[in-house]
């Protein structure tokens, strides 16, 4: 089962952008409403708080069927995440513009037209087709959407999930190792002994500008500069997007089918900042290293392949020639790795690889013999 969440721009013609308007405002009111009661009550059961909110959302906020219940999900969803996050429990606020749509409910989707339910009725509108064709042959199962409004433009964010084996251990006929880094976005170790490089000089020369500018904004404290920031930051945001994009995209399109790709574990890497200089910790802790696992994962399992994580320990400090392990082995400075026992010497990001290549065979190994 593989899940994507594609983000389509919809054309709203300046006719209906007030039904939209309108609903998405009475939705986040109907939310925060009944968040005030479920926040007293610390009732999550959509059963019974439909027996007792349900016809007052309805009177209150004049929302359609269908959207009342979708006001419920969508507080129990919030509330339940922030749970799920070892967050204390507190009142959940809707502060967003936006509006949960249940598929063939409140809204369809077909090759020509987005239809979504307002508390005007339903609207039919165009929407950004590009890349978008392919999920209409009938495999694509679509989920509950998200309609949002961003600087004066209409988004829906919608999950779509297919069906697809997975590929087993025993059919993995190619192994690659695929260090993250900042000087190198990802740098690759193949089954053939083969080294790829992805540059990633111009990602941190783009980072540090937006870190500059978003300083400078920072800096004059107006409501017009505060705006800026979050413009920058949504730019920044889809600037990492793309990149990871481009990258997981090469890889996958570079190996064949049966090939497993092997990343190192970075679930802690924002916890790592001790270990990094302050000047620095922007550009080396928050690039979107899980984003780029969700997007390799799914692209992966796509085109027939496979993502398997390992611990990163001592990946960047073991000589992958001879095994001998030592921290003095790599200089962080220069960006190479000399082992102190056999002298083996390369790039440290290509150690990396190499390494993560050869935890990949172990890893496999391991799990074909007990299967």
């Amino acid at each position: 089962m593989s899940t994507i969440t594609a983000k389509i721009q919809i054309y709203v013609p300046k006719s209906n952008t007030g039904s939209l308007e309108l609903t998405m405002k009475a939705y986040c009111r109907a939310c925060n409403w009944l968040s005030e009661k479920v926040f007293r009550t610390k009732e999550l059961n959509q059963v019974k708080l439909n027996t007792l909110y349900y016809k007052e959302i309805r009177q209150l906020f004049g929302l359609k069927s269908q959207m009342a219940q979708s006001t419920m999900k969508t507080v129990i969803a919030r509330y339940k995440s922030a749970k799920s996050n070892g967050h204390d429990w507190a009142q959940v606020n809707f502060k967003l513009p936006e509006y949960d749509l249940v598929w063939n409910r409140d809204y369809s989707l077909n090759e020509n037209l987005f239809s979504v339910n307002t508390v005007d009725g339903r609207l039919k509108l165009k929407f950004e087709k590009k890349a978008m064709k392919r999920y209409f042959d009938g495999t694509w199962k679509f989920g509950t959407a998200k309609l949002v409004h961003k600087f004066n433009k209409w988004f829906l964010h919608i999950p779509m999930t297919k069906d697809y084996a997975e590929l087993n251990l025993a059919d993995i006929n190619h192994i690659v190792g695929v260090d993250l880094g900042i000087n190198f976005l990802a740098t690759t170790y193949d089954s053939h002994g083969k080294t790829t490089f992805f540059s990633g000089k111009e990602v941190k020369h783009k980072r540090v500008q937006y870190k500059a500018l978003r300083k400078q904004l920072q800096q004059k404290q107006t409501s017009s500069a505060r705006a800026s920031i979050k413009s920058t930051g949504s730019r920044e945001n889809r600037y990492v997007t793309d990149v990871n994009h481009q990258v997981t995209k090469a890889l996958v399109e570079r190996y064949p089918k049966g090939t497993c790709f092997i990343l190192e574990d970075l679930t802690g890497v924002r916890n790592a900042t001790e270990k990094v200089r302050i000047k620095n910790r922007y550009v080396q802790v928050s690039w979107a290293f899980f984003q780029f696992r969700q997007m390799l994962e799914y692209k992966a399992q796509l085109n027939g392949q496979r993502v398997i994580v390992v611990d990163p320990k001592y990946t960047s400090q073991t000589c992958p020639k001879c095994g001998h392990r030592e921290k003095d082995n790599r200089n962080k400075k220069i960006h190479t790795f000399c082992c102190k026992n056999c002298h083996y010497t390369s790039n440290d990001d290509r150690i990396g690889a190499m390494n993560l290549h050869r935890k990949g065979i172990e890893t496999i190994s391991v799990g074909t013999t007990s299967a």
